[in-house]
């Protein structure tokens, strides 16, 4: 029954890896979807499907869309377009929120390369941006999983990763696999207060996010 399963927010929803999400989240035994839009089109598009929806904007209050939630899943971005107002101080505020709110656990999708943003090119103020929120997140009191893949690929999903805290090459990995690895980490004692990088590999999901 739905009374039973843990009520889990996933921020950015509405994006590939957090469709995806959902979707893993809806076949789930153990949890409920709560998908966070920021409209009422998108609202529509989560109902018709029989998930759950609230309406909530990083860049403004979003105490609301804790209300009655476990845990969260944070796969928001603004895709390099307001990388301050949403992949940082978006963050921050769902982070809060969710320590106000007693959230058991908050699961952040960061990425590979937030440790030294000045080699990220293009991509330097994202990971700086990244870079905060994970810190931010780390110094919240909150327990925390943060998931940090390689490149992100339309692949279809393997179930298969190498993952260790800090890996030794750069690489990819599928959209569907991280969405998989952040579902797996949900799990009260699983990479608990832990950070660690993600590529395409030959361990299961499941193996590698208890063992290595």
């Amino acid at each position: 029954m739905d009374t039973d399963k843990k009520n889990i927010l996933i921020a950015g929803a509405n994006g590939t890896t957090g469709r995806i999400i959902i979707n893993l989240l809806k076949e789930s035994e153990s949890y409920k979807p709560i998908a966070m839009v920021r409209n009422q089109e998108q609202k529509k598009y989560f109902e018709n499907k029989q998930v759950s929806t609230v309406i909530a904007d990083l860049e403004t209050d979003v105490h609301p869309a804790v209300k009655k939630i476990d845990k969260v899943i944070f796969a928001a971005g603004s895709k390099n377009k307001n990388v301050l107002k949403v992949d940082q101080e978006g963050a921050k505020r769902l982070i809060d929120a969710a320590k106000n709110a007693g959230v058991k656990k908050f699961v952040m999708l960061s990425s590979m390369g937030t440790e030294n943003p000045s080699i990220g090119g293009a991509l330097e103020e994202y990971f700086k941006a990244k870079q905060n929120a994970d810190d931010y997140l780390k110094n919240s009191g909150l327990i925390y999983s943060i998931v940090k893949p390689g490149a992100l690929t339309d692949e279809k999903s393997t179930r298969k990763i190498q993952l260790k805290e800090k890996l030794e090459s750069q690489g990819s990995i599928s959209r569907a696999d991280v969405a998989h690895t952040l579902v797996e980490v949900l799990e009260d004692d699983v990479k608990q207060n832990q950070v660690f990088e993600i590529i395409t590999g030959s361990t299961s999901i499941k193996k590698a996010v208890i063992d290595c």
